[in-house]
């Protein structure tokens, strides 16, 4: 998908299809009135007679049409102009996707672009119309003998009444990046687990460095051993497949910045080991790299963007496997910062290859460490898949990624991190144990992490209800790359 946007008028503007907007109660948005005036009155006729109704997502192509530049003119309803909001906006952006997408149309031009949103500006209509539309042309099939048809919609304009400005054109710039960094997220966590290996993450990252220019670094299981990472070591051991860390480098601000590290679970598939999941809906455990995958598609997208920062990835990436030297409940391994560590369960293999990589990001001197992570399935049934769970030791870092989803429509929800939480992971055999029961468990799960983050600012984002759907419409979602994305531009000003 290409995009582009312009000052134009909706009357002179050649294109595929035009998409205007109409509001309830019969009235035209202004590129609609412009249109309409081109057309002597035939969209006013339209709504006067109750084919436009102007309801949220209602749409009316016009297939044919005399008297302007357009082959074609798609209305879409936007409700009434008081009361469009954010989910109102992407209501109507998705219906109008869907009905270009029936269309043989290769191109259209928006004039939704500089439309008023409530809490919203036009940089951010900019942005969920670029995201919006590369979701709707997203395929996966790849892996399929007869892949399906591209989509014909190829180009986007995004039409405004007044000149968009050099600020507007970055936005669509940076939201073009995203979509990018997206859409890498996607096709990884896509993939299945005998493509996505560790090593194949780990080529997948020296790709993108060498394309893009910056280091990336990649520890064998020797180089780990001599390190001390034993407990993300305990977790391959049931597998055939070595485990990476895989570390990238990206030099976009001064040379005395301290970075910004994104440590991101890689567990290529669980079977949760010796304590095997449930047979049903396994496959979607191939989804539990999502984190991992989530740092390379942001490390693309703030690299196409050449955002003055300097950002640190961290991949420690595995499989869990129950195979004959798989680790076993009430093992107890000794971590990188020399805690040990009882294991109870060795479905709880996330944090325990977590704990070693956030020591690790230690030697980077960081500003701020995150961590991205499918990590609880409490979190899922905390928040459902609406909003991912947002942990953090630095009450203002949490709120300036809450801001950055809520902006994005990619959305977080913070709980307690309280010392109250820690002693349900006490062990009587070691330091403490990885799993803390029932009660609290994606609470307690950050409380682990907890353990190994001390000495520097840190934020958990616990993903595993929001990185990927379940059901007929199975895949991944590329969240929470747009959250993440936009709080690395607002920490390069």
């Amino acid at each position: 998908m290409e995009f582009s946007i312009k000052q134009s008028s909706s009357d002179k503007q050649a294109s595929g299809c035009l998409v205007v907007g109409v509001y309830a109660d019969g009235v035209l948005s202004p590129a609609a009135q412009v249109l309409d005036a081109a057309l002597q009155g035939q969209l006013a006729q339209l709504v006067a007679r109750g084919d436009m109704s102007g309801a949220v997502g209602q749409t009316l192509l016009l297939p044919s049409v005399n008297g302007i530049e357009a082959e074609r003119v798609l209305l879409v309803g936007l409700g009434r102009a008081e009361d469009l909001g954010h989910k109102q906006f992407l209501d109507a952006l998705r219906a109008v996707y869907a009905a270009l997408h029936k269309t043989t149309a290769k191109d259209a031009a928006l004039y939704l672009t500089d439309v008023a949103v409530q809490g919203r500006d036009m940089a951010w209509n900019i942005q969920q119309t670029v995201l919006l539309a590369t979701e709707s042309v997203y395929r996966s099939d790849k892996l399929k003998s007869k892949p399906a048809d591209a989509p014909t919609l190829r180009k986007l304009l995004l039409a405004c009444t007044d000149k968009p400005g050099s600020a507007n054109k970055q936005v669509l710039a940076r939201a073009i990046a995203v979509a990018h960094g997206m859409k890498l997220t996607k096709d990884l966590a896509n993939l299945p687990g005998n493509v996505c290996t560790p090593t194949y993450l780990a080529e997948q990252a020296k790709s993108l460095g060498k394309h893009y220019k910056f280091d990336v670094e990649v520890l064998e299981e020797s180089d780990m051993d001599k390190l001390g990472m034993h407990s993300l070591l305990s977790v391959a051991r049931g597998s055939r497949q070595p485990a990476k860390l895989i570390s990238l480098n990206y030099h976009g601000g001064d040379k005395k910045q301290k970075p910004i590290v994104l440590v991101g679970k890689g567990i290529t598939f669980d079977s949760g080991g010796i304590s095997l999941k449930p047979g049903a809906e396994m496959d979607e455990m191939k989804y539990d790299m999502c984190g991992a995958a989530t740092v390379l598609g942001v490390l693309r997208a703030i690299a196409e963007m050449e955002l003055k920062l300097n950002v640190v990835g961290v991949i420690p990436s595995c499989e869990n496997m129950p195979g004959g030297d798989a680790s076993k409940p009430g093992d107890i391994v000794k971590s990188m910062s020399g805690q040990t560590i009882e294991i109870l369960n060795t479905d709880a293999e996330g944090r325990l290859i977590l704990c070693d990589a956030l020591t690790y990001a230690a030697r980077f001197e960081p500003a701020t460490v995150i961590d991205i992570a499918t990590l609880t399935g409490a979190c899922v049934i905390a928040l459902g898949h609406v909003a991912s769970g947002l942990l953090s030791n630095q009450d203002d870092l949490a709120q300036e990624l809450l801001a950055a989803g809520q902006y994005t429509q990619d959305r977080a929800w913070q709980l307690p991190l309280w010392d109250d939480y820690q002693a349900q992971l006490d062990s009587n055999f070691a330091d403490m144990q990885n799993i803390g029961g029932r009660a609290g468990g994606t609470i307690t799960a950050a409380c682990f992490l907890a353990r190994f983050t001390k000495d520097y600012r840190w934020a958990h984002l616990d993903i595993a209800g929001t990185a990927w759907k379940s059901g007929k419409d199975k895949g991944a979602t590329g969240r929470p790359v747009p959250l993440l994305t936009e709080y690395l531009v607002k920490q390069a000003g």
